[in-house]
């Protein structure tokens, strides 16, 4: 249109403000302000940008900073990451599969963490269960110990919640939580294959950390809990009524994972095969089919059959060093290991 009337783009989106330069700047002051409060200051100068451009306004990324710190309604930010996984004992630990599958709809690979939030007088603990894919939290847990039991929650939930099919990577860390014997079995009777991450790196689990430091910078950090069930209440809005739901995902493309979700399967034809589950590996091509009977491995070193009742650990690729995953980086913890009953805290 500018084209064809001999108008540049610029001088297009000016002639709008000229006609009424101070309403047009008060109106998007106000539509600002409102949005910044709706989301609580969560939101930065991005994502307010993103979410008046689906609005329909044409506002530079730019300008919207300048108003916000005009109006000190930049996002609240405070507090470093602190790391409290302590993976030193001597059960059993998985290769990391998840840094290697390319994902192709939910429900492919849940990633899994547990943080702490410190209250008045106490501190709590906080299992989390989110989808590597739509980045929806499926599950979490809030309980006063770190017993095995709280992660088994949050994993009792997300399958109650999804139902997963078979074949479904679930991957965490090396946790003591993670690894014990009544949290591999759920697993196991859910037929899911577990992944960990590598010692003493977070970034294996980027996905949970990232939604770990949403939660502590947008809810956690900004307010004040009486008790435990207050923490409650305030940790169920956020997931379940403000982060899925509505809260706005760079990653995404700036929709929430419920808007994703549903988007994907929307554009999916009803003829179309299930999406299927795909892992590549560098320098030796692999391709793992989790509704099938069997993981075939296509540079013709070997084929595990499921068939054969024998199930075991992938091996290591040839430029994966084992160290990773010695006896070194198992050894026995100081404390006692968590037990199936959870009666043992970390």
């Amino acid at each position: 249109m500018c084209q064809l009337a001999q108008v540049s783009r610029a001088g297009y989106y000016r002639s709008g403000q000229e006609k009424a330069p101070e309403e047009e700047a008060l109106e998007v002051r106000a539509v600002v302000q409102q949005m910044v409060l709706e989301h609580r200051r969560r939101y930065g100068y991005r994502r307010v940008t993103a979410e008046l451009r689906r609005r329909g306004m044409a506002v530079n990324h730019k300008r919207v900073a300048r108003i916000m710190g005009e109006d000190n309604l930049l996002g609240l930010r405070c507090k470093a990451w602190v790391g409290t996984t302590d993976s030193g004992h001597d059960l059993r630990v998985y290769l990391n599969l998840a840094r290697r599958m390319e994902l192709s709809a939910p429900d492919q690979l849940w990633v899994a963490d547990i943080t702490y939030i410190r209250l008045c007088r106490e501190f709590v603990y906080l299992a989390l269960m989110v989808d590597g894919f739509s980045r929806r939290a499926v599950g979490w847990a809030l309980q006063r110990t770190l017993q095995s039991r709280l992660a088994v929650q949050a994993l009792e939930m997300a399958i109650a919640q999804r139902q997963p099919p078979p074949g479904l990577v679930h991957h965490s860390d090396q946790g003591i939580q993670y690894a014990a014997a009544e949290y591999v079995a759920l697993l196991a009777q859910q037929r899911m294959t577990p992944s960990m991450s590598r010692p003493a790196n977070p970034f294996d689990n980027a996905r949970c950390e990232s939604f770990i430091k949403t939660l502590k910078q947008e809810e956690i950090y900004c307010h004040r809990y009486r008790d435990l069930e207050d923490l409650r209440l305030h940790i169920r809005e956020f997931i379940e009524e403000y982060y899925n739901r509505c809260r706005l995902h760079s990653a995404l493309g700036y929709r929430s994972p419920v808007e994703f979700e549903a988007a994907m399967q929307a554009g999916a034809t009803a003829a179309a095969p299930a999406a299927s589950l795909k892992m590549s590996f560098q320098g030796m091509g692999r391709s793992i089919k989790p509704m099938s009977e069997e993981i075939k491995i296509e540079s013709g070193e070997a084929v595990a059959a499921k068939a054969g009742g024998q199930e075991g650990p992938p091996a290591h690729r040839l430029d994966e060093s084992p160290a990773d995953y010695s006896s070194a980086s198992c050894s026995p913890a100081e404390l006692a290991s968590a037990s199936s009953a959870g009666s043992d805290p970390l």
